[in-house]
């Protein structure tokens, strides 16, 4: 399978080009970078420190993308979005570990997806996957005297909060509840709140130093609490789990797939 890497010089985009070199059955076909970057044309492997791959840097990805089997995209929603309208054109896979994207973009998503393979989630690997099943059993089983509340904790350069994965757990609990996420949730709070409602799923946000990704779901009852953590503390989960999406996805009809679908776990 050949496979892209949309910002192929960044770090994710480095560890991406690794995994992607070491898995059987995988190329690295070239990576994409925004028009005038320093890296056009330099060799992704040694980007990512593995020696020369002929693989180049392009910014044309118009071209690259009819040379390939799917696209493995952890970038920024506008630069996501543009690449879906062509992997929907080229009807390849499109694997999607991009965040922060809203509702206007998630339908653009939704219409390339009639088209093309894609897998999109908040969060590519099997802990967190395998914790948002918990949180969801958990939330299904306990009633509003627990009130949930999730904590996230990210590296200083993030650019979008609560992260998507927080975004993830919280729909987890709202599905396991039986409620809506958009009605329910409380991202911030400042000054005078007033009490806590009843059944409100609340977010905290802490940013800084090289953090690479902490969640923490709490079910806060009146005499116990309990909390479910997940720590990541490498990246490599990240890039297996989107290469693992993309082999799954290889013979897949078009549409609209989840990690719990590659996982199994519905």
């Amino acid at each position: 399978m050949k496979l892209a890497i949309a910002g192929a010089a960044g770090r994710m985009g480095r560890v991406l080009t690794r995994i992607v070199h070491e898995t059987p059955g995988m190329e690295v076909a070239g990576g994409i970078e925004s028009e005038g970057s320093a890296h056009i044309g330099a060799d992704m492997g040694v980007l990512a420190g593995i020696g020369a791959l002929d693989a180049l840097v392009t910014d044309d990805a118009l071209t690259l993308l009819t040379q390939v089997d799917g696209i493995i995209d952890f970038t920024v929603p506008a630069a996501t979005l543009a690449l879906a309208e062509l992997t929907a054109q080229a009807r390849i896979v499109h694997v999607i570990g991009t965040t922060g994207i809203d509702e206007a973009g998630n339908a653009q998503i939704r219409a390339a997806a009639r088209h093309a393979r894609i897998v999109k989630s908040g969060n590519m690997s099997l802990g967190v996957n395998m914790l948002a099943a918990l949180v969801r059993k958990v939330a299904a089983t306990l009633d509003e005297d627990y009130d949930i509340e999730i904590v996230e904790m990210h590296h200083k350069h993030k650019i979008d909060a609560p992260s998507g994965t927080a975004l993830m757990l919280g729909e987890a609990a709202a599905q396991g509840r039986g409620i809506d996420l958009k009605s329910r949730a409380v991202r911030s709070r400042d000054g005078h709140t007033g009490a806590r409602n009843a059944g409100d799923i609340g977010f905290a946000t802490l940013r800084g130093g090289s953090v690479i990704g902490e969640h923490t779901v709490m079910f806060a009852g009146e005499t116990e609490r309990i909390e479910l953590t997940h720590k990541a503390s490498s990246r490599e989960m990240f890039a297996r789990g989107a290469v693992r999406a993309a082999m799954w996805a290889f013979d897949k009809k078009p549409g609209l797939y989840a990690m719990t679908d590659v996982l199994g776990l519905e």
